[in-house]
């Protein structure tokens, strides 16, 4: 169930959300923002695998 619910959450954010490894952002100069969604796209990825 718990990995479903990250299947469909990552669809959502591949249309959602930037790519920033498509724009070459790097990541010492990222805001904190960026830095954000980044961390989330992990979070969501790392739970998918699982």
């Amino acid at each position: 169930m718990k990995t479903k619910f990250f299947k469909y959450l990552a669809k959502i954010n591949k249309i959602l959300l930037p790519s920033y490894s498509k724009r070459k952002l790097d990541l010492a100069k990222a805001s904190k923002f960026q830095l954000l969604i980044i961390g989330w796209r992990w979070y969501v990825t790392k739970n998918t695998m699982n």
